[in-house]
């Protein structure tokens, strides 16, 4: 035995480096290959505060925040409360209550809601390059039309609406002038697509509830699905951790942010 090799023992305990998850695996790389340009690990933990958090929750959280503790980044909590008629300030509070329990603060405090309005802006900017329409079938209508794993689906009649009108159709669903379900806007993507979610999903609805935060400001809501990412790339976040539930969404959201980004509105690298 050299001299530089150490002898495990009661005095001197030699502790095997312990081996990397894959998560912490992907973290390395990218700070290694300064894929962020030198901006530290930014997570987020986004709940949707329409309940009270469950032990699942506690395995994201630890997973979240311990990451960005572990390599000295910041890990925000956002509240995705883009539904106002599940979502409660009781729900708010007992969450922030829960992440403290289990023992971690939050670099920063954000509601999807905050971003309402550059979402509004985003979705007609889709629309105006012809990745958006306003489709007025009923939710039975284009759920058969959107076929099966195995069928591809089947257009809307109301698929290739010209830009201006998809823009003021848009518009007067967020004046108000229409009821629920009248009508819905859309991304233009493709129907064959094997990954069911890239089959022109919903963007936008028409809901008129009052919204926790906002009030009555707005009777259009976006979808989790459309908000999601670009709050994600908003706040900066560099890791965008979901269970495997989400893995069939992250075709969509990647679209979604690479047409933004495309637009100019967004910088890389996305997270």
């Amino acid at each position: 035995m050299s001299s530089s090799e150490q002898t495990p023992s009661a005095d001197n305990p030699v502790t095997p480096e312990r081996s990397l998850n894959f998560i912490e695996q992907i973290v390395e790389e990218d700070l290694r290959t300064n894929r962020y340009g030198g901006r530290v690990v930014q997570t987020r933990f986004p709940p949707e505060p329409n309940g009270y958090l469950h032990i699942g929750h506690a395995k994201s959280i630890c997973l979240n925040f311990g990451l960005a503790k572990k390599y000295g980044g910041k890990c925000n909590l956002r509240f995705d409360d883009t539904n106002p008629t599940t979502e409660d300030t009781e729900y708010v509070d007992s969450i922030q209550e829960d992440v403290r329990w289990v023992g971690f603060n939050w670099d920063g405090l954000y509601y999807a809601s905050d971003y309402f309005e550059q979402l509004y802006q985003w979705a007609e900017q889709l629309i105006q390059e012809g990745l958006a329409y306003v489709d007025s079938q009923s939710a039975d209508e284009m759920a058969k039309q959107r076929g099966t794993a195995t069928v591809a689906g089947t257009e809307t009649p109301f698929r290739n609406r010209s830009v201006e009108e998809n823009l003021d159709l848009f518009r007067r669903m967020r004046a108000g002038e229409f009821p629920d379900g009248a009508h819905v806007l859309r991304a233009k993507i493709d129907l064959a697509e094997t990954h069911l979610i890239m089959r022109d999903p919903v963007l936008y609805r028409i809901r008129h509830a009052h919204h926790h935060r906002t009030g009555d400001k707005w009777c259009i809501y976006p979808s989790y699905d459309y908000t999601h990412g670009q709050s994600d790339s908003i706040e900066g976040i560099t890791h965008s951790i979901c269970t495997l539930e989400f893995e069939d969404q992250r075709p969509f959201y990647d679209w979604l942010l690479e047409h933004v980004r495309d637009a100019g509105y967004l910088a890389d690298p996305l997270p």
